[in-house]
């Protein structure tokens, strides 16, 4: 009887045991298993950097590149920064696509984010800086009170959405912003990677991709390079604030000169050539369609057409206010049209002013300027003899398009064409003196 009571208190004993493992490794589980899921745990990790200038044509790669992370299944999305700045609107652009992933998302500030990069930085869940790197200085130009307090709110509404210091970031953007111990009034912040962690903006210092992931408890299963194409990579060149409006400069330039020379030749395959490159770099960034670059060829098209007509009227008009519209609606923002439209007719005036006054010295440029004096002795005539040139009859000695010099009977002269384009060689009548206006018409076209 003893030895069976002993027995069931052994297995009782037993029982509990066991039990008493069984919660225990099943408590275990649960934590090892929590902690795998918060961090310790294989992940698949894509790069995406964003380096450079920050443009239109890198807020379409950006897009692509995490629109590709989310179709390969990818776990967490390291942005790699390193920029200066660049364009606001393509910052607000990268900004909503991070914060709208469902990826988890690391920005590792590999060199600097300054600018427009500070708000690419503090849009994702995680920020790392490398040491040596800096982040800050993030106010706009131009720095008018409007600009700066719409930039303001975006940094510090997205600073609150991941839970920073918003008042850190508004003293990145706005110098009247003064935060005792940590930048003065009248100063924009700028910080470093150690004194950032300090102040407890970012979440820690690594010096590599690898162990900014490790720091944060990701251990990658795999590594997704996301370069961009070669066309996104002209798109970000056509696209630069800097670049654009040059390219717009470019082939007005090209294009002018082309009309003012004779026949077709460098002049006009650069003007063509830039002009396809903005329209292309804009197309491939998203901003633009092939019907937009139609309305530009088009205007193009009515203006061509014009010059073949002596009364300037709806042609010209129509195209300039269509090649205007193609550039507006090209652009990402109206600003950036506004910018590129002004700057490029800036950059044209400049250029044309500077050839008239300084183009002599210049044998290429002799061709566009008038080099000699317009004299009776070199075979040209005065406003009061022009009245005689009516009713007679000449040689073209360069083409009319419509302008153009003619000969008559050893007297040089400049005239217009009545309605179209006339090579040189061609005999030409006088059908009307008005002023200074000679206007002149083929023979063959009388027939």
């Amino acid at each position: 009887m003893i030895q069976r009571r002993m027995r069931r208190r052994r297995w009782r004993r037993n029982v509990a045991v066991l039990i008493a493992l069984v919660v225990c490794s099943a408590f275990l589980f649960y934590l090892a298993g929590d902690a795998l899921a918060e961090g310790d745990r294989p992940a698949s990790v894509f790069v995406l950097p964003v380096e450079g200038t920050m443009e239109a044509g890198l807020a379409s790669f950006v897009r692509r590149g995490v629109q590709q992370a989310e179709e390969q299944g990818a776990d967490v999305l390291l942005v790699r920064i390193s920029t200066l700045g660049g364009t606001i609107d393509s910052a607000l652009d990268i900004r909503d696509l991070l914060l709208e992933t469902p990826l988890d998302t690391v920005a590792f500030i590999k060199g600097r984010a300054w600018s427009a990069g500070v708000l690419v930085a503090i849009a994702c869940e995680q920020v790392i800086m490398a040491p040596g790197s800096s982040i800050g200085a993030a106010e706009p130009r131009p720095a008018e009170e409007k600009i700066i307090s719409a930039w303001r709110a975006e940094l510090e509404e997205t600073a609150i959405h991941r839970g920073r210091d918003p008042e850190l970031l508004a003293a990145m953007v706005d110098s009247d912003m003064e935060i005792e111990g940590v930048v003065e009034e009248g100063k924009l912040l700028t910080l470093t990677a150690s004194r950032a962690m300090e102040l407890g903006l970012i979440d820690g210092i690594s010096s590599t991709e690898m162990q900014a992931l490790a720091s944060l408890g990701i251990h990658p299963a795999e590594m997704v390079s996301i370069q961009p194409t070669t066309l996104e990579m002209f798109a970000r060149f056509a696209t630069s604030p800097f670049v654009a409006p040059l390219l717009l400069a470019a082939g007005f330039f090209g294009l002018l000169v082309e009309v003012v020379m004779p026949g077709f030749g460098v002049f006009g395959l650069l003007g063509l050539s830039s002009l396809a490159a903005y329209f292309v770099g804009h197309i491939a960034a998203g901003y633009a369609g092939l019907s937009i670059a139609l309305l530009f060829v088009f205007g193009m098209g009515m203006l061509v057409t014009e010059a073949f007509i002596p009364e300037f009227g709806v042609f010209g008009v129509g195209g300039m206010l269509a090649m205007m519209a193609s550039i507006y609606l090209a652009s990402p923002t109206p600003v950036a049209a506004m910018r590129s439209i002004l700057v490029a007719f800036g950059t044209l005036v400049a250029t044309v002013v500077i050839l008239i006054r300084m183009g002599h010295r210049f044998p290429l440029w002799r061709r566009l300027l008038l080099s000699e004096a317009l004299t009776t002795a070199g075979g040209y005539v005065s406003q009061s003899s022009l009245k005689e040139l009516e009713g007679q009859r000449g040689v073209t000695i360069t083409p009319l398009r419509p302008a153009g010099t003619v000969e008559f009977d050893g007297i040089r002269a400049d005239v217009v064409s009545e309605g179209g384009f006339i090579s040189s060689g061609v005999v030409v009548d006088v059908i009307r003196v008005a002023g200074r206006r000679v206007v002149v018409r083929s023979v063959v076209d009388q027939k």
